[in-house]
């Protein structure tokens, strides 16, 4: 399978096939409105503003299942997003990334890019310490480990980093640009 037989489905409940980006730089995120993390959004959003007319799709997926950070409806999640933080991208349902209900697409994400770490920093750290506190097996498995985690995959499908939300915004966009510009 590639990430092209993926759906997502959007806020209104209809499915949005990725193979309708083929050819496109996706960064696919799980978010939240309540996170120490959910100012990435702004970094996210000028990236959506300066390459989406070369090619860069945004798939904004909140997610409710990392301290209940995400606690609002699709709706209320949307209206802050656009209010606070200006974004034009959709946001789509919010969804499961880990466990038995999470939605296919990010299955196959963390197949493809599994976990390699916080980096160094206080924020990586302060990440290492309060996963030990929730999965003490957590740097040995794929699964999504908080809010804000990215995919970024290039416009062959194929998904070419991982980075966790303690990751530099400025690396993001480093890997977004250079693949904007293949």
């Amino acid at each position: 399978m590639s990430i092209y037989d993926y759906t997502v489905t959007k806020t209104d409940g209809s499915e949005l096939s990725l193979s309708d980006y083929k050819g496109k730089v996706l960064l696919i995120v799980n978010t939240a409105t309540g996170c120490g993390f959910t100012p990435h959004y702004a970094p996210i959003e000028k990236m959506y503003e300066d390459f989406h007319d070369k090619g860069l799709e945004v798939i904004d997926v909140p997610c409710n299942q990392f301290a209940g950070q995400t606690p609002g409806t699709d709706e209320e999640i949307h209206e802050f997003c656009t209010l606070k933080y200006k974004t034009q991208f959709p946001q789509m349902k919010k969804s499961n990334v880990n466990g038995p209900d999470a939605i296919p697409l990010f299955k196959y994400l963390k197949s493809q890019k599994g976990f390699e770490g916080f980096g160094k920093g206080p924020k990586a750290l302060a990440m290492n310490m309060l996963l030990k506190k929730i999965d003490k097996d957590f740097k040995n498995n794929p699964e999504i480990k908080w809010n804000f985690t990215k995919f970024v995959v290039n416009r062959k499908g194929d998904v070419v980093a991982r980075f966790e939300p303690t990751a530099s915004m400025d690396d993001v966009r480093s890997c977004v640009e250079a693949l904007i510009n293949e």
